[in-house]
């Protein structure tokens, strides 16, 4: 019974083995199966992307960084220059002419007839006219070298040796090579001041007309020329103390890799600049003088508060920009009543302003007595906004109420500040162009000679020419005060 009953089970073990393994072949088919259908799959998958590619929209560029402006739509855009009706803005013509070329036309030899230029067929008689074809060139320049023989001797009273000096000479000193004229520091001061040059092109441009420097050379003798006019700088500085009213403002600077600012204090005729490593309101102190008695027009820069100035008028373009800036970063602000109450009160006090000339002296009164009314109920009314930037903004029109409409009663005082961003331009872009300053003396030459050129081009003078005169006005011993004469 043992034997029978392990024998029946060997043959149920044995057909269950059988069956197993024909159940592993089976799935093991299935599987080579789904693998071949998964691979043409893939390849259909594949295909499939590279079509949806191909057909798709190329995408969208990249958006820009924040400090590049957008494109401006398309659309209608003026057409250039004046409208019609206006005169041409054209070149003035030649003051005079150095040189008259007559040329005629070639000849036949035999008929002495004039003769086309392209085919040589002689030309109609009665068709012959003149013509006047003006024609302004540049003459190159040269290098020009002159060797002074001087005469010294020594001076008991001086106790020192004197040295005879033409008017056209700079200051003896004894160099290895030849001396700068005056020509060429002023060109020289001039490329790398009033046109903004790295000291590379203005050695490149001043080697176009012979005259070989290095970049070196032309930074030492900018410094030796700003000694040379630091009186005249001193004189615009008081000068424009004596203003009764200045615009001021300040700008970064780089000097020895290090920041720094650029103070700008400027009037109707004259403009000074200073290097300083601080920003407090002392630097305008100083620039001003402790008893300055006119009034400063500037921006909401605490520093001019600091400084203890008596007389002063806020800049309103600030304020219209920090508006707009504000309704374009917050939308509740924007939908705020403060934003346009605000923005139109601003806007009608420098537009009566504009008016000056035009209204009589009752009417004038009486609109801007009610405007600073209208300032007034503005501050009060939105003083405690439960908008946080309605607030901010009202209560800075109540702390600087009286520094707001000064130049509504003043003919010759702006509303704006915007003489001292124009005069600080030429500086932002200096300080794109080079990096800023390499030393404290290079910092200050530029100051200085910036001051000297930005005054000379308010007064309608040649930047080149001033800067000759007042090299040889210093050569001979005279007073400073050339653009600061009344």
């Amino acid at each position: 019974m043992d034997a029978a009953r392990l024998e029946h089970e060997l043959k149920e073990l044995r057909l269950t083995v059988q069956y197993l393994e024909d159940l592993v072949a089976g799935l093991q088919y299935e599987i080579r199966f789904r693998d071949c259908r998964i691979a043409r799959l893939e390849q259909e998958n594949q295909r499939l992307r590279k079509r949806l590619e191909e057909q798709a929209p190329p995408p969208p560029p990249p958006s820009p960084p924040p400090f590049v402006k957008s494109n401006q739509p398309a659309g209608r855009r003026r057409r250039p220059g004046r409208k019609a009706g206006h005169a041409a803005a054209l070149r003035p013509p030649p003051e005079k002419i150095d040189r008259v070329v007559d040329v005629p036309l070639r000849r036949g030899r035999r008929t002495r007839r004039p003769l086309c230029p392209q085919c040589r067929t002689p030309l109609r008689p009665g068709t012959l006219k003149h013509h006047r074809r003006v024609v302004e060139d540049l003459i190159p320049a040269r290098v020009e070298v002159t060797c002074y023989h001087t005469r010294s001797g020594w001076c008991p009273h001086c106790r020192g040796r004197v040295e005879s000096r033409h008017p056209g000479q700079p200051p003896a000193a004894d160099l290895p090579h030849a001396q700068l004229g005056v020509n060429a520091l002023a060109e020289a001061a001039a490329l790398r001041v009033e046109n903004r040059l790295p000291m590379r092109q203005v050695c490149s441009v001043l080697a176009r007309s012979g005259l070989r420097l290095c970049a070196g050379a032309v930074a030492k003798q900018a410094q030796t020329l700003a000694r040379w006019l630091a009186g005249e700088c001193e004189a615009i500085g008081l000068r424009l103390r004596r203003s009764p009213s200045v615009h001021a403002d300040e700008t970064g600077w780089r000097t020895r890799g290090k920041n720094t600012w650029v103070w700008c204090v400027c009037a109707a005729r004259h403009t000074l600049y200073h290097v300083d490593h601080s920003r407090a309101g002392r630097v305008a102190r100083q620039l001003l003088g402790g008893n300055f008695g006119g009034t400063v027009v500037s921006d909401f820069y605490g520093a001019y508060d600091a400084a203890g100035f008596e007389r002063k008028q806020r800049c309103l373009a600030h304020l219209l920009r920090e508006l707009k800036e504000t309704a374009r970063d917050s939308p509740a602000f924007a939908a705020g009543v403060f934003y346009p109450r605000c923005k139109r009160l601003l806007r009608d006090m420098l537009a009566l302003k504009k008016r000056w000339r035009e209204l009589d002296n009752a009417a004038y009164t009486r609109r801007a007595c009610r405007l600073e009314d209208r300032l007034e109920a503005l501050t009060r009314a939105h003083g405690a906004d439960a908008e946080p930037h309605a607030k901010r903004l009202a209560a800075r029109l109540l702390r600087h109420r009286r520094e707001l409409t000064p130049f509504l009663w003043d003919e010759k005082l702006d509303g704006t500040n915007n003489a001292a961003e124009r005069a600080l331009r030429p500086a932002v872009v200096m300080r794109k162009v080079t990096g800023g300053s390499r030393s404290e003396a290079g910092a200050a030459a530029w100051a200085v000679l910036a001051s000297v050129l930005r005054t000379a081009k308010q007064q309608g003078r040649d930047g080149v020419d001033t800067l000759r005169e007042l090299m040889t006005r210093h050569w001979a011993g005279r007073e400073p005060g050339l653009l600061t004469a009344e």
